[in-house]
């Protein structure tokens, strides 16, 4: 079974909200600034969920001129969407959308996704849940008709939730996952994709199973292992905190997530969570029972082997523009005063260094701050000889 052509496919007329907003927004652009390109997405999207990914979906589909609206089960949470202008509300003389996104919680994305697939028939359902293989399982359970239904993933987030958060560009250069069976339709496929082109999303497609895993990988694992990192400064001292830098820092930025919704995505993923963090146990007592005492033979090549193995891991996540390129860090002092970074940047665009990516750090107790600067390995000596012309004090 496909989509109905209307409710996937169809062009939007000259009465639909789209054509009228893209209008509208030519009276706001600039003299000389170029048009917004044209969007994929056709018809009206309903977004059932109006937190973070929903409202991020709702700002950036807007931007293209796609006409959106919202549902929640908090009406202040779509109301506060609304105001940031992700969508509008729905509205009883709305017609039947062309998509529907599912922006839910783990343990409701297949309650929602099959209600969504009962109240619009003729409408693409997505979801955009971070576990894939238990809402598709138990939708498969139910006995739903599932020809309509793709489910997707947009890797991307932010540590906090809520519309606030969201932002336009959430999922530019992103990976969106695309997880379809033999049943699907070119039709309905291409639907789900064009949301993911329209917002930048890079396309991958995967089975639930096997996104399940890389996200247990690359995801669910370091979540638990910031958690509980960041845990252990809970009894710790206040003095032993304040010497905290960059490594703690980096290593525990996730740690301030939502537990009620990573209780969720774990449960919901427990299986490859599990094995992965067995595996991670192993590791680490492999690492303590070896610095138990560093001087028996062979102690200090076990403890080599085991960081030998995190600096190839680490060789492998990719970088700038998702290639695997690596970069060299050089650190410029710059005093805790206004437009000092600004005054950076400007002279490293003048001396024709490319950033490829800026990490700032404070000195506690110091009027001073420190700016890592990822540069190509082969202008980094340039760069530090350069800067120190200018008067940098740099690392």
């Amino acid at each position: 079974m496909s989509a109905e052509p209307q409710a996937t496919g169809s062009v939007a007329g000259p009465g639909d909200p789209a054509p009228q907003a893209a209008a509208a927004g030519a009276h706001l652009r600039a003299p000389g600034e170029r048009a917004p390109l044209a969007a994929r997405t056709r018809g009206t999207v309903h977004i059932i969920g109006a937190g973070l990914l929903g409202a991020s979906v709702g700002l950036g589909l807007r931007e293209r001129g796609v006409d959106v609206t919202l549902e929640d089960l908090s009406p202040t949470t779509v109301a506060l969407a609304a105001d940031y202008g992700a969508g509008r509300l729905r509205t009883a003389d709305d017609a039947a959308p062309a998509l529907v996104i599912v922006a839910t919680p783990p343990d409701v994305t297949a309650d929602v996704v099959e209600r969504a697939l009962r109240t619009y028939p003729g409408a693409v359902v997505t979801d955009v849940a971070s576990v894939k293989l238990a809402p598709f399982e138990e939708l498969t359970r139910r006995g739903i008709d599932l020809a309509n239904y793709v489910g997707s993933h947009p890797m991307a987030g932010r540590e906090r939730g809520g519309a606030i958060m969201a932002r336009a560009d959430l999922f530019v250069a992103r990976p969106w996952v695309i997880c379809r069976d033999g049943e699907t339709s070119a039709e309905v496929l291409s639907v789900v994709e064009a949301v993911a082109l329209d917002l930048g999303g890079v396309l991958l497609e995967m089975t639930p199973a096997e996104h399940d895993r890389a996200v247990g990988l690359v995801s669910h694992l370091p979540q638990v292992v910031s958690s509980l990192l960041a845990a252990r400064l809970v009894p710790a001292q206040e003095q032993a905190i304040g010497l905290a830098g960059a490594g703690l820092r980096d290593t525990t930025r996730v740690a301030s997530s939502d537990p009620e919704l990573w209780v969720q995505i774990l449960g919901a993923n427990s299986a490859p969570v599990v094995e992965l963090l067995d595996a991670f146990a192993a590791d680490v007592a492999a690492f303590a029972d070896a610095l138990r005492d560093p001087a028996q033979t062979g102690a200090r090549r076990r403890i080599a082997d085991l960081l030998s193995a995190g600096n190839n891991g680490v060789s492998r996540i990719p970088g700038k523009h998702g290639s695997s390129e690596r970069f060299t860090s050089i650190t410029v002092l710059i005093d805790d005063s206004p437009g000092q970074l600004a005054k950076l940047l400007t002279e490293l665009g003048e001396l024709g260094i490319n950033m490829e990516d800026l990490r700032l750090e404070h000195s506690p107790g110091a009027q001073i701050g420190f700016a890592e600067i990822a540069v190509l390995p082969e202008v980094a000596e340039r760069a530090l000889a350069d800067l120190a012309e200018r008067g940098w004090r740099t690392l």
